[in-house]
């Protein structure tokens, strides 16, 4: 499912973010520093935000254009969104949670049920816990299984591993790749990190200030190089 940025805007402060791009990967990495406009982009295509110019389209669906004042809104994208910290409902079980997207779906792969998706994550014993008992990567998990249940046309990762120490990034990528592997649903994963991009995406697009500054293929943009392609840093101010 292609998804399609034309001449998005929206100014950040220090800079303007500022896209024109087609991204039709299975898995697309958005790859750059912090404070790069990776989180500010996931947040426009989920409809969190509105751009000041330009528009977003998913597959044949016109989500947003400025020109034509479209915007659809959040809860109609069918896109599931899992930001940094899970942001799971605190009053709600992990089986709550899970399934709180749920019956909402309009429709629904025969593969994405709530037996499927958690013996995927390997969260079945979790259910019935509350979420403040949970660990990081376990609060992960279930965020994840969450967005899944919704029946998304397409997933948003923001940096999922970001808050984690490195075993336990270790131990959580297996799941996203059993993620990326059962369930076809095109990702775009947000991360700063070589290893995630390498393990999880097959496209790459570089970040730097609010634009695009390279894109590849993991394999060729993570190449050794005396010569790096790129300079990962944080935009100045």
């Amino acid at each position: 499912m292609t998804l399609t940025l034309t001449q998005l805007r929206l100014p950040l402060g220090a800079f303007t973010l500022e896209l024109d791009a087609t991204l039709p990967g299975r898995v697309t990495a958005i790859f750059g520093a912090s404070g790069a406009g990776k989180t500010s982009l996931l947040e426009l295509i989920a409809g969190l935000r509105r751009p000041a110019a330009g528009a977003i389209r998913l597959a044949d669906t016109t989500l947003t254009d400025v020109a034509t004042f479209t915007f659809v809104r959040p809860e109609h994208r069918a896109i599931g969104y899992v930001p940094q910290e899970g942001a799971l409902f605190p009053h709600l079980s992990v089986r709550q949670n899970l399934l709180y997207g749920f019956a909402s779906a309009r429709t629904r792969p025969a593969d994405l049920t709530l037996a499927h998706v958690t013996a995927v994550l390997e969260i079945d014993p979790l259910l019935e816990r509350a979420t403040a008992t949970l660990s990081g990567g376990e609060k992960q998990r279930v965020a994840l299984g969450r967005a899944l249940l919704a029946a998304p046309r397409l997933l948003l990762l923001d940096e999922p591993l970001a808050g984690l120490d490195a075993p336990l990034r270790a131990r959580l990528l297996p799941y996203l790749a059993r993620v990326r592997d059962e369930f076809v649903i095109p990702m775009l994963y947000v991360t700063h990190s070589p290893d995630e991009v390498m393990a999880l995406c097959d496209d790459v697009l570089v970040l730097t200030a609010g634009r695009i500054t390279a894109r590849d293929r993991p394999a060729e943009l993570f190449q050794p190089s005396p010569q790096p392609r790129y300079e990962l840093r944080p935009p100045s101010v």
